[in-house]
């Protein structure tokens, strides 16, 4: 018997959401608790997906599909590889948590919050298995409406004005991803994303390819957020409650980074050949400005959301330089180069980036949490209040830096490993680049070691903050599965790469 994995695990959310919908709103207890408990059946099965998946042939994988709309020839098809695996585990892991964080913070409005974050899940989940553009794009707009939401009423002071900037920025490169869309089916005759990349629609017209590869560039680079699209994202993360700020940083941006991967680059293989300067050059731009402009931030949250800003960077930059053409080559030829290192360079650069949205999710998911933690005692986010939290607060202070560590890249840390593949692949393609884009690196050591851990934690107290409590066990319950992958895949990170690789080299190869 075929269990319908990719299927339970979308659709499971959104039954949930449906339940709460029914559920007496004065049962506050019984709908946070089983809101947690539903969510652990996607964590599960998304779990057995991961153990299951044969990494070696590094193809689409646990495959559904039926004929759904035939008149148009669209199909619900679902399916997962490489890419895609680990992403999926990610979203239910960081729903699980943030659901779980939700059960001690969330006291308003219960049944709504509760009901709306099942529903964002169906959505996250749906981008990510989908290969049928009709229902990717169904999915990409469901996780709009809950995020509006979670930000416009359960937000801080400016959250109508932070949920509408979302809502815009996001709808607005929607839009222009829905007419590239349909240019490519009225060009090709179908939705399907894998038969797609297989017909490479206006191969014969460069303009209509070029126009439909910006449409798709922007609305992923608005997810991503890539710089100058990225001025929703620190107002949005500012005013969100912190487990949508969690679900932000941790998934929502994953969505753009990995409709690259699965879309623009096997779609348009000599559009993104043709335009990867360009890229690399946002990418480069992304790198600096964000940790410069996070190096400049008092507010602690605003710090961590441009540090987003500069981490999605990293992913944007091993992409380009796994589609930029060598010095003097022909666009055409330029995967199928003679020299295997220039193969092997372009695969570390994609590998690195696909890891990268990974880390970049358990680790500034954490990162979220931590903030959560500390504006739930001190409702206080400026840096400058605070001091010599590491006396009274060791537990905290012992988890946020491990985080922050993970975060600028220390060795031995997850955050180490997918930089370093971005860099070593990149330094082979678009070196001058890829050598600038390092300062990044140091700008974002020295702010995380000096404006978190030296001010936060170190030096004289602040005796306004002496009967602040340490971090409660279900805090630390939150963090715990966090800080485990981030030392695992520090330490030995070959499960997670021995399954984006295979889907890495198929990508590459099939370009």
């Amino acid at each position: 018997m075929n269990i319908p994995y990719l299927t339970l695990i979308t659709f499971l959310p959104i039954l949930g959401s449906l339940v709460i919908i029914c559920l007496p709103r004065d049962k506050e207890k019984a709908i946070k608790w089983f809101s947690v408990a539903l969510s652990l059946l996607p964590l599960a099965l998304s779990a057995i997906v991961w153990l299951h998946y044969d990494y070696r042939t590094g193809s689409i994988q646990f495959e559904e599909v039926y004929s759904w709309i035939p008149a148009i020839n669209v199909r619900y098809r679902m399916g997962v590889d490489g890419i895609s695996v680990p992403l999926v585990f990610l979203t239910a892991l960081l729903t699980t948590i943030s659901l779980y964080y939700s059960l001690y913070t969330i006291h308003e409005r219960v049944k709504e919050y509760f009901a709306l974050f099942l529903l964002l899940a169906t959505g996250m989940f749906g981008v990510f298995v989908s290969l049928d553009f009709f229902l990717f794009y169904i999915f990409w707009e469901i996780g709009l409406v809950p995020m509006y939401f979670l930000i416009g009423v359960w937000g801080g002071p400016r959250r109508e004005y932070a949920a509408i900037k979302f809502f815009l920025y996001t709808l607005s490169g929607s839009v222009l991803m829905l007419l590239a869309i349909l240019g490519m089916y009225f060009d090709q005759g179908t939705f399907d994303i894998l038969e797609l990349a297989k017909l490479r629609p206006f191969a014969g017209n460069f303009t209509l390819q070029a126009l439909a590869f910006w449409g798709i560039f922007a609305a992923l680079a608005i997810k991503v957020p890539m710089w100058p699209f990225h001025t929703w994202l620190p107002d949005a993360h500012v005013e969100a409650p912190t487990a949508g700020s969690v679900i932000l940083a941790g998934i929502l941006l994953k969505l753009g980074g990995y409709g690259f991967f699965r879309i623009l680059l096997p779609i348009f293989p000599l559009a993104f050949a043709q335009f990867a300067l360009i890229i690399a050059i946002l990418a480069l731009i992304s790198i600096v400005y964000g940790a410069l402009v996070s190096m400049a931030q008092w507010d602690l949250k605003k710090l961590i959301a441009y540090s987003s800003v500069n981490h999605m960077g990293y992913v944007m930059l091993g992409l380009a330089a796994a589609a930029a053409p060598l010095a003097g080559g022909n666009l055409a030829d330029q995967y199928t180069a003679t020299s295997l290192a220039i193969f092997n360079s372009r695969a570390m650069a994609l590998n690195g980036a696909v890891l990268q949205m990974f880390n970049h999710g358990i680790i500034t998911g954490g990162l979220f949490l931590l903030v959560g933690v500390i504006y739930e005692r001190a409702h206080a986010r400026d840096l400058k209040v605070f001091g010599g939290l590491g006396v009274i607060m060791p537990v905290y202070y012992g988890i946020m830096t491990a985080t922050c560590l993970a975060s600028l890249g220390l060795p031995g840390l997850a955050g180490f490993i997918s930089e370093f593949l971005i860099f070593r692949g990149s330094l082979a393609i678009i070196t001058p680049i890829a050598v600038i884009a390092i300062s990044g690196i140091v700008v974002t050591a020295a702010m995380f070691l000096w404006k978190v851990i030296q001010l936060m934690f170190l030096g004289p107290l602040n005796e306004k903050w002496a009967a602040l409590p340490d971090m409660h066990r279900f805090e630390v319950a939150c963090m715990a599965p966090l800080i485990f992958f981030m030392v695992l895949f520090g330490l030995y990170p070959t499960p997670i790469l021995s399954l984006i690789n295979g889907a890495v080299v198929k990508l590459l190869s099939g370009l």
